[in-house]
């Protein structure tokens, strides 16, 4: 079984996907961490230096190359990763789609914490922070909806509710 995790930064996509993997004893792919060990260098580094779009293109052949050479996984993907070239499309077609939607005032909290190390978010304030959460999801909400199975994910979700949900959708 191919598990793909999507959803927004802060939603919990690789901490889930870590713990979904210890308990389906399945082996976790963390896309955004494939791509800095393909590369050698971060992914600020690579927007820095190559552009967005050079990502999204490294982004789709590292999620074909890791798809396509293992049976069964799970995979956290990156924030955007549904968003370009067709990758929901393909990832629908190669496994299920666990979509975490997340509420965006718990988004809002995970990610205050964490601005320091987002370097797109280092710089914001509160206000603009939040800005920024509700326009990006606005603009991404029309991938994660094509995910297989949702997940209303806040504190309080378990991991056996989001196996039976994965396992029963």
């Amino acid at each position: 079984m191919k598990i793909f995790l999507i959803g927004f930064m802060g939603s919990g996509k690789t901490h889930r996907g870590r713990q979904l993997s210890q308990k389906l004893n399945l082996p976790f792919f963390d896309l955004d961490e494939q791509i800095v060990n393909s590369e050698g260098k971060s992914i600020n580094e690579i927007f820095a230096e190559e552009g967005e779009e050079i990502f999204r293109l490294k982004e789709k052949e590292v999620l074909n190359i890791i798809t396509e050479s293992h049976a069964s996984f799970i995979m956290a993907c990156g924030g955007g990763a549904p968003c370009y070239f067709n990758n929901i499309e393909y990832m629908n077609q190669s496994g299920v789609t666990v979509w975490l939607n997340t509420p965006l005032q718990v988004l809002f909290k995970r990610l205050q914490k964490e601005r320091e190390h987002r370097p797109l978010l280092r710089d914001l304030s509160d206000a603009q922070l939040n800005n920024f959460i509700v326009r990006k999801f606005s603009d991404r909400k029309i991938y994660y909806e094509q995910a297989k199975v949702f997940i209303e994910d806040d504190e309080d979700t378990s991991l056996d509710q989001i196996i039976e949900k994965i396992f029963h959708a």
